[in-house]
């Protein structure tokens, strides 16, 4: 599962790494306790987070994740997004609550596609 196909499936608005949008995605990680997410998040992991400040930049590309979803609507910080568009991290943002989203990508991940995400 590409990092595109997550971005429409789940109606992501995406601030910045467009071009990275055709990354794959093995797997995830959810959190907010940025040690937690150094210590046990993977390389090409999508990160789920409700954490907005410039930190999170820093840890994704340390880490190498295939990219940030912001959830609840949160809205990067400008500080924050001015550091995912130098690093060219994929940043996006979903209305959803962080619960939601990592079960739509756990799902879509594990092979269930599109279908398994919306019913039909």
């Amino acid at each position: 599962m590409d990092l595109a196909s997550i971005v429409k499936i789940l109606n992501l608005k995406v601030y910045s790494g467009m071009d990275k949008l055709n990354r794959s995605i093995l797997g995830g990680y959810t959190g907010d306790l940025l040690s937690d997410v150094m210590a046990n998040s993977q390389e090409g992991d999508i990160w789920v987070t409700r954490q907005v400040h410039q930190n999170i930049i820093a840890v994704a590309s340390l880490k190498d994740h295939a990219g940030i979803i912001l959830v609840h609507g949160a809205e990067p910080a400008k500080d924050t997004l001015d550091k995912a568009i130098k690093e060219n991290i994929p940043l996006m943002v979903s209305e959803q609550s962080g619960f939601e989203v990592v079960g739509q990508i756990y799902t879509l991940i594990k092979g269930g596609g599109n279908n398994a995400v919306t019913g039909h």
